[in-house]
C-alpha cells in the first residue's frame, strides 16, 4: 500500500497531531462512500486494528488505511488553500483526480 502527503498537507497534520494528547492516535484515512471506479474520502485520528496496515510516508507521518482496500493503495493527501481552505484527498492511480 502507498499513501503519499504534499509538503502542505504534512504542515497542516504535524500541527495537529502534535497537540493531540493522545501519542498513540495516527492518521486514518478512509472511504466514506464508492461509487463505480472511484471513492470519497475521509481523514480522522485513530488507532490500527487487525484490519488495517500501517504506512509509513516520506514526510515522517504513519496513515492507517484498510487492509485489501484497493481504492485507498496510491491515496494522495494534499491540503489546499484556494478556492477553499481544507484537505483534498484523491487517488490519481485508480482515475480519481477530484470530487465532482
Amino acid at each position: 500500500m502507498k499513501v503519499k502527503i504534499t509538503r502542505n498537507a504534512a504542515k497542516q497534520l504535524k500541527e495537529v497531531l502534535e497537540q493531540e494528547e493522545d501519542k498513540e492516535l495516527k492518521l486514518r484515512a478512509y472511504i466514506t462512500h464508492a461509487h463505480g471506479d472511484h471513492a470519497h474520502y475521509g481523514l480522522a485520528l485513530d488507532k490500527p486494528t487487525e484490519d488495517d496496515v500501517v504506512v509509513s510516508t516520506d514526510k515522517e507521518i504513519d496513515v492507517i488505511v484498510k487492509k485489501d482496500e484497493p481504492l485507498l493503495d496510491g491515496l494522495v493527501i494534499d491540503y489546499l488553500y484556494t478556492p477553499q481552505e481544507g484537505y483534498m484527498l484523491t487517488n490519481p492511480s485508480k482515475g480519481n483526480h477530484g470530487d465532482h
